[in-house]
């Protein structure tokens, strides 16, 4: 990590649950179902609805990602929502307890700028916040921000390297005790408990401090995403929970294994850094009444849209030419090693297509459910029984939930799966900390000047 952490206090190992929040649901078609939400996904009272109803349910956390341009599939559905962390400072008003987690771009943000947000949003929350860290791909977001085109996959994990040394001497520029706020004396500060960073990099020049105090965490959670190489690496040095999409159990066990291993080669203790597959659950009181719901949404799709989206995953390639039911090969993709773009991603579709051979035509389906995530459909005992094979097994520390409509599934899948998780003794009864870093069980960061 860059830094010593200090101990926190031992709890008994459980499932760690974060609320993926996401358009009215993580199905493509989820905003035309009846059960979606009638409100606007630009309107505060949505995902505050969210996050209070998570919060009922003890979930960890939440989750905002963020996209950096207009895809070009906007007729199509709601791709889009309120800028992340914009959202977390309003929920970090209207909530109490839950974590707080918003994805923000090391490629298109100053780290100066990034790390007073984020800071200011964990005194806000009291200390709930955390930050998902993106090397963003998008070649239409390199010409939002003034870029002639898209960093290399290479690039983007270099100049985020160097990001992250820079924001996290930001955030350990103040002394737990640097505010004394000593009116009588007419004393703010502890001389000495505030000092300057002049950070003097290949693409940052920082002299800070930064302008707000030491976080109530120390620095706010860690989070990343990334499942290639370099990205796993990275997810070893500086995430402390890591959010995965694996369709399958199997690859997700292979997945924690190595990305365990990398973090204790890294200096670190295992549990410091937590797996959380996507799961995408929609449940009903029978697997066939399941199964059922699961046909109707996929009736609501349009294959050529989730052509035009699998193109932009590959960035860009054409797959116009390829018939709907025909099954597919691998051949039929680009080498996911040569792609610039969200590469862990896509070596996930291009393992699907080598494992399972479907057509275009069923892969377009699996991925409307949730881009390359685990979807189940079936009961809330089955849901139960999955998560707690996976966690058993060594293939999560918990699940990253990606309810495929909202706020319904996530409304079934709180009072009928969270329930059978308590009872087996999987998961929390009630909350035991007051900040994310206790919810997931993480050391809190200690300071320079300890």
């Amino acid at each position: 990590m860059g830094t010593k952490e200090r101990a926190g206090p031992l709890m008994r190992r459980h499932l760690h649950l974060n609320l993926f929040i996401h358009s009215r649901g993580h199905h493509e078609a989820s905003w035309r179902h009846p059960d979606a939400s009638a409100l606007s996904v630009f309107d505060i009272g949505y995902y505050q609805g969210l996050a209070h109803r998570a919060e009922a349910g003890l979930f960890d956390s939440i989750f905002l990602a963020d996209q950096l341009a207009l895809g070009d599939d906007i007729v199509s559905g709601p791709r889009t929502g309120l800028e992340p962390i914009t959202v977390l400072a309003a929920l970090a008003a209207s909530t109490s307890r839950i974590g707080l987690i918003a994805t923000a771009s090391t490629t298109y943000s100053e780290p100066f700028n990034l790390a007073r947000q984020f800071a200011s949003i964990d005194h806000i929350s009291q200390g709930r916040v955390g930050w998902n860290i993106v090397t963003s791909w998008l070649a239409t977001a390199a010409k939002n921000y003034g870029a002639g085109g898209a960093l290399s996959h290479a690039d983007r994990y270099e100049r985020g390297e160097e990001f992250m040394t820079v924001v996290q001497a930001l955030w350990d520029s103040w002394a737990v005790d640097a505010v004394l706020d000593d009116r009588s004396a007419g004393h703010y500060a502890r001389a000495g408990a505030i000092r300057a960073i002049d950070h003097h990099g290949k693409y940052y020049q920082v002299a800070g401090p930064l302008n707000v105090p030491r976080c109530p965490q120390g620095r706010p959670v860690l989070v990343q995403a990334g499942s290639s190489e370099t990205g796993r690496d990275f997810a070893a040095r500086h995430a402390e929970a890591i959010f995965t999409a694996q369709m399958e159990k199997a690859t997700a066990r292979d997945f924690y294994r190595d990305l365990k291993a990398r973090v204790v080669a890294a200096g670190r203790a295992p549990l410091q850094a937590l797996i959380l597959p996507g799961l995408s659950p929609l449940i009903a009181g029978t697997e066939t009444e399941a199964r059922r719901m699961s046909d109707d949404l996929g009736a609501l799709t349009d294959p050529e849209v989730g052509r035009n989206r699998l193109s932009a995953r590959f960035g860009g390639h054409d797959f116009s030419h390829l018939p709907l039911d025909r099954p597919l090969t691998p051949q039929d993709f680009p080498d996911p090693a040569t792609v610039e773009a969200a590469r862990s991603r896509t070596e996930v579709i291009v393992g699907l297509v080598r494992r399972e051979t479907p057509t275009l035509r069923q892969l377009l389906a699996m991925l409307a459910g949730a881009r390359g995530h685990h979807t189940f459909a079936g009961t809330p005992e089955q849901v139960a029984d999955l998560m707690q094979d996976w966690f058993n097994d060594g293939a999560a520390d918990g699940f990253n939930i990606m309810p495929p409509v909202l706020p319904s599934m996530l409304e079934v899948f709180i009072s009928e799966v969270v329930p059978i998780l308590q009872r087996r003794g999987l998961f929390r009864s009630d909350y035991q900390g007051e900040t994310l870093r206790a919810h997931y069980g993480l050391q809190e960061p200690v300071s320079q000047f300890d």
